[in-house]
């Protein structure tokens, strides 16, 4: 798989039902890697280790392909040996992370997180750190950890041992 942004889903998270009101989830289902649109990478440095099979690219890291843009620190771009090279476009990526200050954006949607990783081969974002904040138009949704299965769309906001913070706007409900 290329390089590749991910799209925050239209549609709300919703409270599970339960005990525990210290998760939220909901299925997100217009998150999705995409490898049919370019990509553009800027940073104030890249560092390519072959050995390592390593791409690290440091100081304010943007990363935009078609309306989706990522933001970070520090993004490193974990691919199989001998599967292709980061500088040619053509490598097998197994995972990227990204450190210092996350920011995803798409659409009317923003993640923000202290860190965040991509694990290609099973398809899961994970963004994590003391306030992981979720918004989409006028509702937003804070956690610690959001976990999204890119497969199914599946997402869960995890509080850590606090509470999931959710608010709604009334007002952003798709009209019937």
């Amino acid at each position: 798989m290329r390089i590749a942004a991910v799209m925050i889903a239209a549609g709300a998270l919703l409270p599970v039902c339960g005990a525990s009101a210290q998760t939220t989830e909901s299925r997100m289902s217009g998150l999705a890697l995409s490898s049919d649109e370019p990509i553009q990478i800027e940073s104030d440095l890249l560092k390519i280790n072959e050995e390592t099979s390593q791409a690290t690219f440091t100081g304010n890291v943007k990363v935009v392909q078609g309306d989706t843009v990522l933001q970070a620190g520090e993004m490193i771009v974990n691919y199989s040996k001998g599967g292709g090279s980061v500088a040619s476009g053509s490598a097998d990526i197994r995972e990227i992370e990204l450190y210092k200050k996350v920011l995803i954006r798409s659409g009317t949607q923003t993640a923000t997180a202290d860190t965040g990783n991509f694990n290609m081969a099973e398809e899961v974002l994970v963004l994590s750190g003391e306030k992981v904040v979720l918004t989409d138009a006028d509702n937003v949704f804070i956690g610690c950890k959001l976990t999204v299965q890119m497969k199914n769309g599946q997402a869960k906001l995890d509080s850590c041992g606090r509470r999931v913070m959710i608010q709604l706007d009334p007002k952003s409900r798709p009209k019937q």
